[in-house]
């Protein structure tokens, strides 16, 4: 198991269990975490956009250009924002950190 923490947007810091292999995405979202993913990971939006900690950046892939690009719609993106859909879970990302922006674009109105 992999151990993922989310800070939520009042701050508190949630900690969940995933499988290698699961997108972050998904993980959040069956937590509960207000990630949208409006494109269902086609990278057509900035919906799943999050906040990895400084100290965990480096422990992913990095981004793509269409990735970036993405990034750059998103609301509140700092220089270690990622998008939520292309971040695949391996044993090495175990303890990751995200935070939830402050400004999330719900595309659905929920």
């Amino acid at each position: 198991m992999i151990e993922v923490r989310f800070i939520g947007l009042d701050g508190a810091v949630r900690t969940v269990a995933a499988n290698p292999g699961d997108r972050l995405l998904e993980v959040a979202q069956a937590d509960g975490q207000p990630l949208e993913g409006t494109c269902e990971g086609q990278m057509a939006c900035s919906t799943c956009h999050v906040i990895v900690a400084a100290e965990d950046f480096a422990r992913l892939p990095p981004p793509s250009e269409d990735e970036e690009d993405m990034l750059d719609l998103a609301a509140g993106a700092t220089r270690t924002s990622r998008l939520a859909c292309q971040i695949l879970l391996t044993q090495a990302l175990d303890g990751l950190t995200v935070r939830i922006p402050g400004e999330v674009r719900n595309m659905q109105g929920r």
